[in-house]
């Protein structure tokens, strides 16, 4: 299990502070054991460590009122979104207030003709793109999970339509930011570019609330294309579904989407999804554009894919088709988990340069053979970032050593190539060793920013950083 990063005593809820801010929420202020309970767990193998309370906000200022007492009582502070984090990032290891934002669900302005959206942190991303659906406009970021947009931006989230449109990182134009004294500022603007002063919205993106509490994004949005056809193509190899990725890219075909399952996952998502697909190493594409650019980005694709050893290409045009095989693929968690039932899942991913994608991925795949370890693998090979599902019991000791082993190895591996520790499931503190090795010097730099924006270490303590 993943060590405890620091040392920080748990703080305690005082009667004072209790009494603030039941007075400021009323009952939505709540210390019952179910409601913590559940705010101290995400989605990951991580041990649950619950807040001492629970405070649901509505608003920027009433996030302002929380954090100004939680401040005044030194209470450390964990914003919440939907709770479908990876790695321990609200996991409430000092106690403290955790800050519920799921309530704060407004769409405050749609502008179609610049491209924008400004939201509260607590919608989440299907509950957008719904209310944009006549307005022919979408935001493309999809993580799989329907992750609050507060929630991305502070993860720094991406997910398939990566490898054409960019993370949270290229898409938030603009945030409305709580400091850890309580003080409301605002980030960028609605410009598309910028020359004014330090990029703070980039700092808080990917800050993990560990810099801000992130109450309000403004997005850029896109176009819905003219045309969408999607198809899946299985491989003799995974060589040859890796370097028909590489390909695809170098050549500069604008695929939307393009996600690499290996076979064991393959038989996950055939079982768990109700499909019929070979159990073999596959690519799942996704093509946006007019319908002759569509037709000619699909032929190229599936000529490049022949040359590696790819079979015939299996489309799926009509939207229900479409909806059906993504959601198949965004449920490849929940499958491999469901291959061994009553395991848990521990996953990770790591992102390296395209042209060491390959390595990357066969050398690991090499590590599984020889382990005895269940890990099913995806990716957004479109990218360089791919991921594991190590499916454990976390009551057996030797599982949870050989999975660390494992993960040791890989992550080095990627560091080793040019790459990164996590491509777009965060630090939390699971990965915060990792973070240490892969920055260097500029850890301590991260650290010295920590300090300067939160002196007490109260916002999400444990997190991304050692104070």
């Amino acid at each position: 299990m993943t060590a405890i990063a620091t040392t920080q005593p748990r703080a305690a809820l005082t009667d004072d502070a209790r009494a603030e801010l039941t007075a400021l929420l009323g009952d939505r202020f709540s210390t019952s054991g179910p409601v913590r309970d559940h705010h101290g767990k995400d989605e990951s193998y991580h041990t649950p460590f619950p807040p001492d309370g629970v405070a649901f906000a509505r608003s920027t200022e009433e996030v302002s009122a929380i954090v100004t007492i939680c401040a005044k009582h030194k209470l450390p502070i964990i914003p919440f979104g939907t709770g479908t984090s990876l790695e321990g990032g609200i996991a409430a290891l000092h106690g403290g207030i955790t800050i519920d934002l799921s309530g704060m669900d407004r769409i405050l302005r749609v502008s179609p003709e610049d491209l924008d959206v400004t939201v509260q942190a607590g919608v989440t991303r299907k509950r957008l793109n719904e209310h944009l659906r006549d307005t022919g406009l979408f935001f493309p970021i999809d993580p799989g999970a329907d992750a609050s947009l507060g929630g991305m931006a502070a993860t720094r989230a991406s997910g398939t339509n990566a490898v054409r449109y960019g993370t949270m990182r290229e898409n938030v134009l603009g945030l409305t930011v709580v400091l850890a004294d309580g003080r409301i500022i605002k980030t960028g603007g609605r410009a598309r570019k910028s020359a004014a002063g330090y990029d703070l919205t980039r700092l808080f993106v990917g800050s993990e609330g560990t810099l801000g509490i992130i109450t309000e994004v403004t997005l850029k949005l896109y176009g819905i294309p003219e045309a969408i056809s999607s198809a899946v193509c299985a491989f003799q190899d995974i060589r040859g579904a890796v370097n028909t990725v590489i390909q695809t890219i170098q050549v500069g075909i604008p695929v939307a989407r393009i996600e690499l399952l290996d076979e064991v996952q393959m038989d996950a998502v055939n079982k768990y999804s109700k499909l019929n697909y070979a159990v073999a190493p596959t690519l799942f594409f996704e093509f946006h554009g007019t319908a002759a650019g569509v037709q000619e980005q699909a032929e190229m694709a599936a000529a490049i894919a022949q040359e590696h050893g790819g079979m015939e290409f299996a489309w799926a045009t009509r939207p229900e088709d479409r909806s059906r095989l993504w959601q198949a693929r965004h449920d490849g968690y929940y499958a491999a988990l469901a291959l061994r039932p009553g395991s848990k899942g521990w996953p990770t991913d790591v992102c390296v340069p395209i042209s060491r994608l390959a390595d990357c991925i066969l050398e690991t795949k090499a590590d599984l053979a020889e382990s005895n370890m269940l890990a099913p693998m995806v990716g957004h090979v479109g990218d360089g970032n791919f991921h594991l599902v190590y499916v454990i019991d976390p009551d057996k000791p030797e599982e949870m050593a050989e999975a660390q082993r494992l993960n040791d190895r890989m992550v080095s591996r990627a560091l080793a190539m040019g790459g990164t520790c996590t491509g777009e499931h965060g630090i939390g503190y699971g990965k915060m060793a990792f973070l240490e090795q892969e920055a260097g010097d500029a850890f301590a730099v991260m650290g010295d920013v920590k300090r300067a924006l939160d002196p007490h270490n109260l916002l999400n303590p444990g997190k991304v950083v050692r104070v």
